[in-house]
């Protein structure tokens, strides 16, 4: 509902509004129901209550607030939808007085709806409308019902006030707007300008505090001259909006965790927007059949009607697709979901305007009643068999919902298999289900079934990216890389701008000796997302291995620069960080840049004492040994090395060990140590390394036996006494060199 979509979207709503019925002046109440009830409802006095307990416990228990939010949608946002249609429907006038809306618009709607059960591919344009829409449709309807509690009040608002209220607002949903295109989107079905936060966040900083500027501009001069209390509920409304819009978008801006979209509007703010709006309509519809005579309408049999009547808005179409032309369940829900929604917003804003003088008298005339219609005379009682079928109809829906929170509550069971399974034998053609069930199989370790599960659902929505690259990955888990790779090049050709695919199809054309087309993907996954950290990490080693070392470099410092903050996995990400550093160094060193490899080898090395990972300290400090060798540094590189080895000590890694041993040996032997505390580094690099036996151990005992030559009979009384000479190797000092 927006009962004053005028007011937002025509400066001409100034004149209409002074023409329409002021509130009698008296004592009556303000408000619609009851104080506590209209508070807490119709001005979201809940909001602040009902939002923290969804934002605090939802993420721990997805699975129960799913199930949760879907019954409070079948019992509050389905009916909010058929209050509408009930409103406009439900008598030939109504229907002929918004005839463009209740005829024309809703053919457009439905074609529409056959267009993308076609062509699904242009969808997300459709959902993204829906998504982005929602929030400016609920800005709407706390804004009129905010000015019709102050007309309600007996205020006089002023036509400026308005405009400040009006312009504070717009500013909330801008704010939220921002945030909804800051970045790229994290669902495929919704589009995003992908504005850099460098932008939006001082935008928005500026929204959120022209938000409480206006407010207080366009409320100051009307709390002063009716008092808090009085305007308590619009009062209430303004502090509604920040809680829905401005709040989150600031706790978001601070701790850079996104907020996704479809919270907005299908979690709790649906919720309690829909709530609002059965409030108001259920209040509206009574008065109305007041003023007309009808004396015979009944609060239940209304809010029964709704119900039934959001059923059908919203489940039987999709069932019915799926299971009469096999047609994927949850593409066809959202389908539904998004155009019912779209429609209501333009039916919506037909419908509640103050500036009609019916809704104005509905509303704001605090009397008993609106209109002097004589009391219509008792209808005759209609027959039984309508009436019967009448029961029939809504019993049906309502069997039919009941019958749906079911199905919902089972194929949302991730993790259940069983449930899974029932859920999928009940409706074959759902491919949100098939991908839980992969999804659940992949967990268990039943690799095999994870791909017959994902590959049942890419059959059943082809069209769907996030469920084509679940296919491949679960192809690739099953070792299964022929096909995996064949299938992502069939996927690209369909979808050649998705980054996620690119960047994965590389890594399968890397493992198959094809680096030219890994690091094409690579780069082209670049060029249309730059936020993918990862491929500036294959392309840096795909670099490094064909001796580019430029452009190693290049995507070394763009991967480190670009390192998530955080990971599923800090440990992991540390790590990567810290060798990437070192390779970094390496690519540095080549390209004879001393100095900054140096740089490069310290910052690992204070990577690595910070997250107590030896292993990477000791590599960051051969690495620096070895380019202070060749800057001549030596008494910079025998510290470095020792201290390497030092820490292999403590380390646990005697291969890494027995390496580091092998290189100090051969840094003492270049510079002309004596040849027995050189062959015992040797010495100690064959034992550590024996257990792992390869070409470098063969390396290692090449040279051993070189110096084993060069001792000649001295070389026995060398072996015997390796554990003497090590302690003294290690404490050599530079004068030694």
């Amino acid at each position: 509902m927006s009962i004053t979509a005028e007011h937002i979207e025509s400066p001409a709503s100034a004149a209409a509004n002074a023409s329409a019925p002021k509130p009698p002046a008296g004592s009556a109440s303000p408000w619609i129901y009851s104080k506590w009830l209209d508070w807490l409802v119709g001005c979201g006095g809940w909001s602040a209550p009902l939002l923290a307990a969804t934002f605090l416990f939802a993420p721990g228990n997805s699975k129960g607030w799913a199930v949760a939010f879907y019954v409070m949608a079948v019992i509050f946002n389905y009916p909010h939808f058929m209050a509408t249609i009930y409103r406009a429907y439900h008598s030939r006038a109504q229907f002929e007085k918004y005839k463009i809306v209740t005829l024309h618009v809703t053919l457009l709607v439905v074609l529409t709806g056959v267009a993308m059960h076609a062509s699904p591919r242009f969808f997300p344009w459709i959902f993204t409308l829906y998504i982005f829409w929602s929030p400016w449709h609920y800005t709407g309807q706390n804004f009129g019902l905010l000015m019709m509690f102050v007309r309600r009040s007996g205020a006089e608002i002023q036509p400026n006030e308005r405009r400040w209220l009006r312009a504070a607002f717009v500013a909330s949903y801008l704010m939220l707007l921002a945030s909804f295109n800051t970045g790229a989107s994290n669902d495929p079905l919704i589009l995003s300008l992908s504005l850099p936060s460098k932008f939006t966040w001082p935008a928005r900083a500026v929204l959120g505090a022209a938000f409480v500027l206006f407010t207080f501009l366009g409320l100051k001069r009307l709390v002063r001259a009716k008092g808090g209390k009085a305007l308590a509920a619009p009062i209430t409304l303004a502090a509604t909006q920040f809680l829905w819009f401005v709040l989150p978008t600031l706790l978001e801006m601070r701790s850079g965790v996104d907020i996704p979209q479809t919270r907005y509007s299908s979690g709790i703010l649906a919720v309690l927007h829909s709530t609002q709006y059965l409030w108001i309509t259920s209040y509206y519809q009574r008065r109305e059949a007041g003023a007309e005579g009808i004396t015979n309408w009944k609060m239940g049999a209304y809010f029964v009607t709704l119900i039934a009547g959001g059923i059908a808005l919203f489940i039987p179409g999709p069932w019915l697709v799926s299971v009469l032309f096999h047609y994927d369940f949850s593409t066809s829900f959202l389908i539904f979901l998004s155009l019912v929604n779209i429609h209501h917003f333009i039916l919506d804003g037909q419908l509640w305007k103050l500036r009609d003088a019916k809704v104005s008298s509905m509303l704001v005339d605090r009397g008993a009643q609106a209109g002097g219609a004589a009391p219509m005379p008792p209808t005759r009682n209609r027959s039984t068999r309508r009436l019967i079928a009448r029961v029939a109809i809504v019993g049906l829906l309502f069997l039919w919902g009941g019958f749906e929170e079911i199905h919902f509550a089972m194929r949302n069971s991730e993790g259940n298999l069983g449930s899974l399974e029932r859920a999928a034998q009940i409706n074959p053609y759902d491919s949100g289900t098939q991908q839980r069930i992969g999804r659940t199989e992949a967990k268990d370790g039943h690799s095999a079934e994870a791909v017959a599960a994902f590959e049942k659902a890419v059959a059943i929505n082809p069209t769907n990216i996030a469920l084509q690259e679940s296919y491949a990955r679960a192809l690739i888990n099953d070792g299964r890389y022929d096909e995996a790779y064949t299938n992502y090049q069939k996927f690209l050709d369909r979808f050649p701008k998705d980054a996620d695919a690119l960047v994965n199809y590389g890594l399968l054309a890397a493992r198959f000796q094809h680096p030219e087309a890994a690091i094409d993907a690579w780069n082209k996954a670049l060029e249309i997302d730059a936020n993918q950290t990862n491929a500036h990490l294959y392309l840096a080693q795909a670099y490094d291995a064909s001796e580019a070392y430029a452009s190693a470099e290049r995507h070394w410092k763009a991967y480190l620069d670009a390192v998530p903050a955080q990971s599923s996995d800090p440990v992991a990400t540390i790590a990567q960080t810290i060798a990437a550093t070192v390779q970094l160094g390496d690519d540095e060193a080549r390209l004879n840049q001393p100095s900054a490899a140096a740089k490069s080898y310290a910052n690992a090395l204070e990577m690595g004492q910070q997250a107590k990972q030896p292993k990477l300290e000791s590599l960051a400090l051969v690495h620096l040994a070895d380019v202070q060798e060749k800057a001549g540094d030596m008494a910079g590189a025998l510290q470095s090395y020792q201290r390497a080895l030092s820490i292999d000590a403590t380390a646990g890694d005697s291969y890494a060990e027995g390496l580091d041993w092998f290189n100090y040996g051969q840094f003492l032997r270049r510079r002309g140590v004596e040849d027995d505390l050189v062959y015992a580094c040797f010495a100690r690099a064959d034992t550590l390394m024996t257990p792992k036996a390869g070409p470098e151990l063969d390396t290692v005992r090449a040279i051993r036996r070189q110096i084993e030559a060069k001792l000649g009979k001295q070389a026995a009384t060398a072996e015997h006494n390796v554990d003497a000479l090590l302690p003294r190797a290690l404490s050599l000092t530079s004068a030694a060199l």
